[in-house]
């Protein structure tokens, strides 16, 4: 897919990082080829990232990232660095950008070490080349650059082009066939955007599409008549999770069923994690602090499903009344600990590296996780049979 096809979420992020004055914004312009990013000879003029998305081939549609230096200073300065290093957790490359003529800083030194355990890709961008006479040998994963005279801007694309892409993963489509019918069940309600449909639906019918998969969508109410009308039954439904309750009395016991939200937990995060966390669901006690966060941000209505819906079948299933808490976009706790839950959104407008970095992080400090999708099935009862199509992480049910 080229650029302007390909959902931000979707696209490989390269963040720049480093410290004040080594030339951060200057090399993201070069590399752009746009003024992206205000350059001064001043330290710590970048004071928020910046974004730029741009086509860097063979690796395809791209983020660049932009961020404020990590040795900033004072009370707005460390909070530069707090949103800078926040950066890292939708990073899946980095260029650590170093002043050639200065050489690495501890703070680089403390950067190599999180990005080495984070398993983040890094390359080692020597920047102002043109102002040192005599040049140290580089492995394979520096490089001198300098955005004054030019020299290999080029090369350190084409370095950043070829890093390997990830295997194409997919949504749905290794669950079916062409020639298959997919029934995919979308209700259009006061929740729903006006005259479009949101990016899990969108992606899901667009995959089906070009793996010639025979695709039906309908709302909640038309799926009976969907189901008279096939000649045959269909190899899958998938429906949006607040309908999951109703949806799964009309489908045969015949047909996999599962949600949009369970399949981008499997093709963003950590399917397993998600549904271990989901029996902590009728562990819950009055009082309890539960974190609910979303990836993207969007006005609140009276029937949220976030802040409205799931903490009425919470409390309902489990009989409790927890404390809550609200996140959405970037604003996800650096500390975890104070949460006995995290319930989390299917993550569609996150990328892959940010998602795995929150459940991964949940996991590390011991705080169960469950997303949306996965938490309302739970909730109706049918968590195992939305689990069908996954029949490896449907087993994990029985050990519970």
């Amino acid at each position: 897919m080229s650029l302007h096809e390909t959902p931000s979420a979707e696209r490989t992020h390269i963040g720049f990082f480093g410290m004040r004055n080594a030339g951060k914004s200057s090399l993201v312009n070069a590399v752009t080829g746009q003024t992206v990013s205000v350059v001064s000879g001043i330290r710590g003029t970048t004071t928020d990232p910046v974004r730029k998305s741009m086509e860097l081939l063979p690796l395809g549609p791209v983020t660049i990232i932009d961020t404020p230096g990590l040795d900033d200073t004072g009370e707005l300065g460390a909070l530069r660095v707090e949103r800078a290093k926040r950066m890292l957790a939708e990073t899946d490359i980095a260029v650590v950008v170093i002043d050639a003529a200065v050489g690495p800083s501890e703070d680089d030194k403390a950067l190599f070490a999180l990005l080495a355990e984070r398993k983040i890709p890094c390359l080692i961008a020597y920047n102002k080349a043109d102002t040192i006479q005599n040049r140290a040998l580089l492995d394979e994963n520096s490089i001198y650059v300098s955005t004054v005279t030019g020299e290999n801007i080029n090369a350190l694309k084409e370095r950043l082009g070829s890093f390997v892409k990830p295997s194409e993963k997919v949504i749905a489509a290794d669950l079916v066939s062409p020639g298959d019918t997919v029934i995919l069940v979308i209700p259009v309600d006061e929740a729903a955007p006006k005259g479009r449909l949101i990016l899990p639906q969108q992606l899901t019918l667009r995959e089906m599409l070009d793996h010639h998969i025979m695709t039906v969508c309908c709302q909640p109410e038309e799926l009976p008549a969907v189901f008279a009308s096939l000649a045959k039954p269909p190899k899958l439904v998938i429906t949006d999770s607040q309908a999951f309750g109703r949806v799964s009395k009309d489908v045969p016991d015949g047909v996999l069923l599962t949600s949009f939200s369970i399949l981008f937990a499997r093709y963003k995060g950590d399917l397993s994690a998600l549904v271990r966390g989901a029996a902590e669901l009728k562990k819950l006690r009055d009082g309890d602090r539960v974190l609910i966060s979303e990836g993207c941000t969007h006005h609140r209505q009276c029937a949220d499903i976030g802040t409205v819906k799931l903490p009425h079948w919470i409390e309902t299933f489990s009989g409790a009344k927890p404390d809550y808490t609200f996140t959405s976009g970037g604003e996800y706790p650096a500390d975890l600990t104070p949460y006995r839950l995290i319930v989390h959104c299917g993550g569609c407008m996150l990328n892959e590296a940010e998602m795995n970095h929150r459940i991964e992080t949940a996991v590390r400090t011991g705080v169960p996780i469950v997303n949306y999708g996965v938490a309302i099935a739970h909730i109706h009862g049918i968590l195992k049979r939305s689990l069908a199509p996954f029949p490896e992480i449907q087993k994990l049910l029985e050990t519970k």
